[in-house]
């Protein structure tokens, strides 16, 4: 039986992990798993239910009634919560702001903890998001901490979210990177931190090809049979 491998990709927000992770997974031909999407999916789950994300009471009330997959078709990844596709939706700005919120109650994190460790279980991975290395899956074979300067992850945000056509600026966008950054390294539960044995990559002057290139180096020398 071959063993499966397990790759995890860790930093703040807009550091270009779901790109990289995105390629990496294709490289290799592993299963693409973005934590985030998953957070962000309950916090979309939440607003949609007018409930209120900064309130961890009604946040968790909602956990019951909701059911979350990702589907893999044709080379992408679709969000689906309770059968609904949010792919989209979950990319707004409005539920950036929130997906912090929600992912620092504890029930929260239990129950898509434990939905992130059961697709690991089956499948070679590449899973990114805030804890991975440290939290979820801390015997990951290879773990990478990409960081980028604040500015450039704002300028980063700002082009993307003006490619779907929302309107925004990118000084509040700097301003709301710093932050969720405050936010998610000083919550009590799994805070964003680098574990003692990843790799570090600094994106912030490098182009897409050359993260993924150092990348994929560290897997074949730590991974050496693929």
């Amino acid at each position: 039986m071959q063993q499966q491998i397990a790759i995890a990709i860790d930093g703040p927000a807009a550091a270009g992990k779901s790109t990289v992770a995105k390629k990496i997974a294709d490289y290799f031909g592993y299963i693409y798993i973005d934590t985030g999407a998953m957070y962000r999916a309950f916090a979309w789950y939440v607003l949609t239910n007018e409930a209120d994300p900064k309130n961890e009471e009604q946040s968790i009330q909602l956990l019951s009634s909701f059911s979350l997959t990702l589907e893999r078709e044709n080379g992408k990844t679709f969000v689906m919560v309770n059968d609904h596709d949010v792919t989209k939706e979950i990319r707004s700005n409005i539920v950036s702001l929130h997906a912090s919120s929600v992912a620092a109650y504890g029930a929260v994190r239990t129950k898509m903890v434990d939905l992130q460790r059961d697709m690991a279980k089956h499948v070679s991975v590449v899973m990114d998001g805030r804890d991975i290395g440290t939290n979820v899956l801390p015997n990951a074979d290879v773990k990478i901490f990409l960081i980028a300067s604040a500015e450039e992850r704002a300028e980063r945000r700002y082009r993307e979210l003006i490619r779907k056509g929302e309107d925004v600026s990118k000084n509040q966008l700097l301003t709301e990177i710093l932050k969720r950054d405050a936010q998610d390294s000083s919550r009590q539960i799994a805070p964003l931190k680098k574990a003692e044995d990843a790799v570090e990559v600094d994106t912030t002057s490098l182009a897409l090809p050359e993260v993924v290139t150092k990348i994929i180096n560290e897997i074949r020398r730590k991974v050496p049979a693929k």
